[in-house]
């Protein structure tokens, strides 16, 4: 199903502010150094994003792309049944980097990322 405004529960608007507000350094790093720079300025990316029932970090509806940056407590079945339910109801690719990656190799990360973003 191809959504022009892709739903969300308006209960996690305050608890996305929050996030936003309380930003993990990855995620200020990956905000500010990544996808605020000359190679992304032709996308707006939103943070903090409600999608459905949860929370994307990250997000374009112009490519239909989440961006979900981890930190080493994880559930790994729980990230791919996610990922899933946003592929399958909204059509939104999720990808997924480690806090790690962010601050320690950047440039792997933009690669990858602008490669996916062509994919």
């Amino acid at each position: 199903m191809k959504y022009n405004f892709i739903p969300y529960d308006k209960n996690l608007v305050l608890r996305a502010r929050e996030l936003r507000n309380n930003q993990t350094e990855a995620e200020k790093y990956f905000w500010t150094n990544v996808l605020k720079s000359k190679k992304f300025k032709t996308f707006i990316f939103l943070r903090q994003k409600p999608v459905g029932n949860f929370i994307v970090d990250f997000y374009c509806s112009r490519l239909l792309l989440g961006i979900e940056i981890d930190g080493h407590i994880h559930d790994k079945n729980r990230d791919k049944e996610r990922d899933n339910i946003l592929k399958e109801k909204f059509g939104i690719t999720v990808l997924r980097y480690r806090n790690e990656d962010v601050m320690d190799n950047p440039e792997k990360i933009v690669k990858d990322l602008l490669r996916q973003m062509k994919g």
